[in-house]
C-alpha cells in the first residue's frame, strides 16, 4: 500500500431540521392548540484516532465527507429525528488544520481520541414553544440551523522514539532491518527509501521502543532537492535522533564530514526546534575500514567535524556494536521519559495546590503592629 501522509478534504455538517407549525385536529378536542414539534439535529463530523489506521490514502480520494441532515418536526408533538453522527477514523498522529485559518483544531496521539471537526445544525423550534397565555394559536416557527463546513489539511506525523538521519546509502535502512522487525527496500543506489519506515526494536519481551527511518537527506534539501524534506515532520515527535555517516563511501571524492555538516545546516533550515534535539553519531560500515585504521578514520572524522556528543562506531551489515546502541538508546529514553513524567507531575501538583508567587507589597501580606 502506497504511503499517504498529506491530504487536504471539506466536512459538512448536517443542518438542523425545521420546526413545525401545526394544531391539533382530533375529534371532541376542540381548541385543541398548537401541537408542532422541532426538528432534529443535524449530524456532527468526529476524528477519531485509531492505531489500526497507518496513512491517509482513504482521504486523498474521499475528498468530501458530509453528515445527514435532520428531520422536520411534525405535528401531534412529534420531534424529527436525529441525523446520524459520521466518525472519521485516522493514524494516530495526525495533525488535522483549518485550511484557510491555518488554527490546528485536533491533534491525535492516543489510540480512541476523539475530537470534534464539524458540530451539526441545531434542529427549529416548533410552534408549542411559542404558546402563552396572550398568544393561543401561534403560527411562529424556526427553521433548523446550518452545520458547520470546514476545509481541512491533514498531515500525519508517526509517533516513534528515536528517528534516523542520513545521506542517502548511509545504512540507514540495513540499521533498521538490523536492529528491528522493519524490513525496508535495501539496494546499492541511493533513494532506495521512498517513504518512512517504522520498526519496533525489542531490548527484550517488555522492553522495546519504535524507530523511525526516511528517505536520505541531500544537500539543498530545505529548497526542495531530494525527497527527505517531504518527511522531516515524522520526526518532529521523537526524543532522539540518530545521525548516520557512512565513514567509507564508495566515491573516493565524497567527504563524509562535508557531508554530515551539510545535513546539519539542511535540519537548521527546516525547523530550529528539530536541530535541538538530542542527537548522536553513529558512524556506519567501519567493516569497509581496515581494522587498524579504523581509531585513527574515527578520531580523525570527530576532531574535523567538532562533535561534542555520544559517537557510536558500528556496522549495520555485520551488526557490530549495533546492540550497544540499541541498549544506549533504551536507558536514554527511560531517563528522559522519567524526566518528562516527574515535570508533569510537578506541574499538575502545583496547579492543585494553588501554589502562586506573593507579593511583597501587596497589603494583604503586611504584618500589622
Amino acid at each position: 500500500m502506497k504511503f499517504i501522509d498529506e491530504a487536504r478534504i471539506e466536512v459538512i455538517a448536517g443542518t438542523g431540521g425545521n420546526g413545525c407549525a401545526s394544531f391539533c385536529r382530533e375529534k371532541f378536542r376542540p381548541f385543541g392548540g398548537p401541537d408542532g414539534g422541532d426538528g432534529g439535529r443535524g449530524g456532527s463530523i468526529y476524528a477519531i484516532a485509531d492505531r489500526n489506521v497507518n496513512t491517509l490514502v482513504d482521504y486523498r480520494y474521499a475528498k468530501m465527507h458530509r453528515a445527514e441532515n435532520g428531520e422536520p418536526g411534525r405535528g401531534s408533538d412529534c420531534y424529527g429525528k436525529g441525523a446520524e453522527d459520521v466518525h472519521l477514523r485516522m493514524p494516530v498522529g495526525t495533525l488535522i488544520i483549518d485550511n484557510n485559518s491555518g488554527e490546528v483544531l485536533a491533534d491525535l496521539t492516543t489510540h480512541g481520541q476523539t475530537e470534534l471537526l464539524a458540530r451539526g445544525g441545531e434542529g427549529g423550534w416548533g410552534n408549542i414553544h411559542f404558546k402563552s397565555s396572550t398568544n393561543r394559536a401561534p403560527r411562529q416557527k424556526t427553521d433548523g440551523k446550518e452545520g458547520e463546513r470546514r476545509e481541512l489539511r491533514l498531515e500525519l506525523k508517526v509517533l516513534a522514539d528515536v528517528g534516523l538521519l542520513g545521506m542517502p546509502n548511509a545504512g540507514k535502512s540495513t540499521f533498521i532491518t538490523a536492529v528491528s522487525n522493519a524490513r525496508p527496500k535495501i539496494a546499492d543506489y541511493p533513494f532506495t527509501t521512498l517513504h518512512p519506515n517504522l520498526g519496533v526494536v525489542r531490548v527484550s519481551h517488555e522492553k522495546s521502543f519504535v524507530i523511525a527511518d526516511i528517505p536520505g537527506l541531500i544537500e539543498g534539501a530545505a529548497e526542495g532537492a531530494g525527497l527527505g524534506h517531504q518527511f522531516l515532520r515524522h520526526l518532529q515527535r521523537t526524543h532522539l535522533l540518530l545521525h548516520i555517516v557512512d565513514v567509507a563511501p564508495f566515491d573516493a571524492g565524497v567527504d563524509p564530514v562535508k557531508e554530515a555538516k551539510a545535513l546539519v545546516k539542511e535540519l537548521k533550515k527546516y525547523d530550529e526546534s528539530l536541530a535541538d534535539k538530542p542527537r548522536w553519531l553513529v558512524l556506519n560500515k567501519l567493516d569497509m575500514v581496515p581494522e587498524d585504521e579504523r581509531k585513527k578514520v574515527v578520531k580523525d572524522f570527530v576532531k574535523r567535524m567538532a562533535w561534542k556528543g555520544p559517537v557510536f562506531e558500528i556496522s549495520a551489515l555485520s551488526r557490530e556494536g549495533c546492540q550497544e546502541l540499541v541498549n544506549a538508546i533504551y536507558l536514554h529514553l527511560q531517563e528522559t521519559k522519567a524526566a518528562e513524567f516527574r515535570a508533569e507531575e510537578t506541574t499538575i501538583t502545583e496547579e492543585a495546590r494553588g501554589i502562586h508567587s506573593i507579593d511583597p507589597d501587596d497589603p494583604r501580606f503586611k504584618v500589622v503592629e
